[in-house]
């Protein structure tokens, strides 16, 4: 390797927003992560959702009524009176 050309590879401490530190290595100074494996959904297994706006509930109520008539529509055409 040649010298003098790499840049310095150094003991750095890494701090999500959740709170959790632990210590590395990079040539990269690093101070903040948004998620680390303390706090994301597929690693802990909570499922965080941030809807400040009500987007979710607002798609839930325009689709609701399409989703029961298409129920009520194959229910028709098969001859069955069930709620799947």
């Amino acid at each position: 390797m040649k010298k003098d050309i790499h840049p310095p590879y150094s003991d750095v401490t890494v701090n999500c927003v959740c709170g959790a530190t632990w210590v590395t290595k990079s040539t990269a100074k690093m101070g903040k992560v948004d998620i680390c494996a303390a706090c994301h959904p597929f690693y802990s297994g909570k499922q965080k959702i941030l809807d400040s706006e009500g987007r979710i509930e607002k798609f839930r109520k325009k689709y609701a009524k399409t989703a029961t008539t298409a129920i009520a529509a194959a229910n028709a055409a098969t001859g069955s009176d069930e709620k799947k």
